[in-house]
């Protein structure tokens, strides 16, 4: 059974920055492709930003060019480095690994952004 924990979220103002943080434990993190998602206050679920076993990544358009997604697999650790944060980044976000099967997700961290 793999956890992820989220962290690294918090308040912060229009223009700002954040990095959030997943550790996962088991010795499995190096195998699968692993996902930031966010959610708005009533609205769904999307996907932020991607970043394959290998290493590649993909980015939502709404947050391109503004953040970055990397991993550490010595801390089975993957980041998210937000930049020029907008009020319409506020959301809790979620890590997700993709597994086959049912994937593992996160309990997510709260990211509120203020003008």
């Amino acid at each position: 059974q793999v956890q992820l924990v989220e962290s690294g979220g918090g308040l912060v103002q229009a223009g700002g920055s954040l990095r959030l943080s997943c550790a996962a434990s088991g010795n499995i993190f190096n195998i699968y492709d692993m996902g930031w998602y966010r959610q708005a206050p009533g609205k769904e679920r999307e996907l932020v930003a991607r970043i394959s076993s290998g290493g590649s990544t993909n980015y939502a358009d709404s947050v391109k060019g503004r953040s970055t997604i990397s991993r550490d697999s010595g801390k089975n650790t993957v980041y998210l480095q937000m930049n020029r944060l907008k009020v319409e980044d506020t959301g809790v976000y979620y890590c997700r690994m993709e597994v086959p099967g049912p994937d593992y997700w996160g309990r997510g961290t709260q990211v509120t952004v203020s003008s």
